[in-house]
């Protein structure tokens, strides 16, 4: 299946009430079991590729060795892979276009893009994430591929106080951003289901929450009518605790 085919793939398993589930990898080995399992995509975190590698989340980790373990991926396994690319590792739009450009090369057809300011504090206005949202559809037209951006807000994950005063500008934000080419909108952090149901019921593209302690349960994320669930870091961290266990009782 060519890169198309499959990003084609991939934007056809976002089916509002009857969502995708992306149990996230962290490198080839990773992607290859949970393809194994029956993943129908395979989705990255940031933060467990980059832990794996020994390096903190926050673009911590050399955005070429993500090009590399990317690379690998996609090579290991037939089905669609979208990376989780945080801030794009730029600040400056013609270079994060260069960046996004460099994934697309080696296969992967989405990325996860996230409003928040990672090498600084608090989320970019709203207009100047849809400017960079637009540079990174741009480029990839550019490359003749229909890449899927999944369109992340950080206003609910770790926010302080009532995350329902937030909900406006979410949906404002997912409209601009809608507007600018994103293809799914991202709400990491947002458990109540009167709110993530007022999102799914006021933005057009398809709503992507992430499985955390407190989230509803999938059967009911697609009932809310979520187009697609992703489980993070929760994976790496269930593995690495499988390691410990079983280290433990060997070495002792």
């Amino acid at each position: 299946m060519d890169q198309n085919a499959k990003a084609k793939k991939f934007t056809n398993l976002h089916v509002k009430g009857a969502p995708l589930i992306l149990y996230n990898a962290w490198d080839a080995g990773s992607a290859k079991a949970v393809v194994q399992a029956g993943a129908k995509a395979i989705a990255t975190s940031s933060w467990a590729v980059a832990d794996a590698q020994g390096y903190d989340d926050g673009e911590k980790l050399p955005k070429a060795l993500v090009e590399e373990i990317m690379a690998g991926i996609v090579e290991a396994v037939p089905v669609p892979v979208t990376v989780d690319f945080e801030g794009g590792y730029s600040d400056d739009d013609h270079e994060l276009a260069k960046n996004v450009a460099k994934l697309l090369h080696v296969g992967v057809i989405g990325i996860n893009f996230e409003d928040r300011i990672v090498q600084g504090t608090g989320l970019y206005k709203m207009d100047r994430q849809a400017k960079r949202i637009a540079a990174i559809r741009k480029a990839a037209q550019g490359k003749g591929v229909d890449l899927f951006i999944n369109a992340r807000t950080d206003l609910f994950l770790g926010s302080k106080g009532d995350p329902a005063k937030y909900v406006g500008e979410a949906i404002e934000r997912a409209k601009a951003y809608a507007d600018a080419g994103a293809s799914g909108f991202f709400i990491p952090g947002l458990l109540k289901e009167t709110l993530i149901e007022q999102i799914v019921e006021n933005v057009a593209l398809p709503v992507n929450v992430m499985y955390m302690e407190g989230v509803p349960s999938n059967a009911r994320l697609a009932k809310l009518g979520v187009s697609r669930v992703s489980y993070g870091a929760e994976p790496y961290s269930r593995a690495m605790e499988a390691v410990l266990k079983d280290a433990t009782k060997v070495l002792s």
